[in-house]
């Protein structure tokens, strides 16, 4: 099989308060950089630090790095946005032929990064690391992650099991993600959407190097229900087969209660027939109202086109990718 040519490398980090770790990760990037560019396995390589509107010293920290390393680049947004829009603004201001996210933390092993640039020289558009094992996890996140991906994948959301954002892209994969422009982003299920050729890559995970955890239960959950809303109509498909079987619930206690009060006298007169329907109905309806909810907000972020992030500075930029990480940021309306 003929080898693709060795590509240039652009590898994008989401940073939020990373103070801590973030001299470490650039020691580490740096040091891949050098190992890829000796080996001839690219022909040129940058990283792209982008703060996600950090309360720390991350963006003077990163300033400095460059100031260090020209290679060591930064976007700063101009307010917290969120991991995803994050990476969306490392991804739309890379003009690499390749591009790899990977978070601040260095959980994710950056030496396997070579790893992926062999297999998408071998011909895959997209490479995916993948966990080969959850051995540092808590028993508690391990139940949760695990219980993750079987609930998307029951819901009917098309998602690789134990793969987060731990990813390679080609020019062409990036060009085709660039046509998505929904607000509401859920990468991990929208980059198989694209359709090209993928590999996966396994790894161990490690721990945390420095710093503190930005994904509290809280934030898990919530990125659950993104996924799922962002990808799936069939919370609302169940709906309807909610309101099926409370309907037959409730017609068989109106059975009983009209039964009871006919045939015996151990009934307390109106109560079953109207307590018990009444606690049973209110709380589907609540319920359903409640996931219904849910589409509708989406839908009204989605019809407003609001900008999914705004760039406050750039270190280590161009014209060439100024002009394209502003495409990235605004949406503009279909004619």
């Amino acid at each position: 099989m003929t080898l693709r040519a060795a590509p240039s490398l652009d590898i994008v980090v989401p940073c939020y308060n990373e103070e801590e770790v973030l001299p470490e990760t650039a020691r580490q990037l740096t040091a891949l950089l050098d190992s890829l560019l000796a080996a001839g396995n690219v022909t040129s390589a940058q990283v792209h630090f982008v703060d996600d509107g950090s309360r720390d010293r991350t963006w003077a920290l990163i300033e400095q790095l460059h100031q260090a390393d020209p290679r060591l680049c930064g976007i700063k947004l101009s307010r917290n946005r969120g991991h995803q829009n994050a990476l969306m603004a490392g991804l739309g201001a890379s003009t690499a032929a390749v591009v790899v996210s990977i978070d601040a933390d260095l959980q994710d092993d950056p030496a396997i990064i070579a790893d992926m640039v062999d297999a998408y020289r071998g011909g895959a558009e997209i490479v995916l690391g993948v966990r080969s094992d959850r051995g540092t996890d808590s028993a508690f996140k391990r139940l949760t992650g695990q219980g993750f991906y079987r609930f998307l994948k029951g819901m009917g959301v098309e998602i690789v099991y134990d793969h987060a954002d731990y990813r390679l892209m080609s020019r062409r994969a990036l060009n085709a993600l660039a046509q998505y422009t929904e607000t509401n982003l859920f990468l991990r299920a929208l980059i198989p959407q694209l359709g090209f050729s993928v590999a996966t890559v396994p790894y161990r995970r490690a721990e945390r190097f420095a710093g503190e955890s930005k994904y509290p239960l809280s934030k898990m959950l919530a990125f659950a229900l993104d996924g799922l809303t962002s990808f799936s109509t069939r919370p609302l498909r169940l709906i309807t087969l909610l309101g099926f079987l409370v309907s037959t619930v409730s017609f068989a206690l109106g059975l009983w209660a009209l039964s009871v009060a006919v045939f015996t006298t151990q009934g307390v007169p109106g109560w079953a027939s109207t307590v018990v329907p009444i606690y049973l109905i209110c709380g589907v309806q609540l319920l359903c109202i409640g996931i219904i909810g849910e589409y509708v907000g989406k839908i009204y972020f989605e019809t407003k086109r609001r900008p999914r992030f705004i760039i406050d500075q750039m270190l280590g930029d161009d014209e060439v990718v100024v002009q394209s990480a502003k495409m990235s940021a605004i949406h503009t309306m279909a004619d």
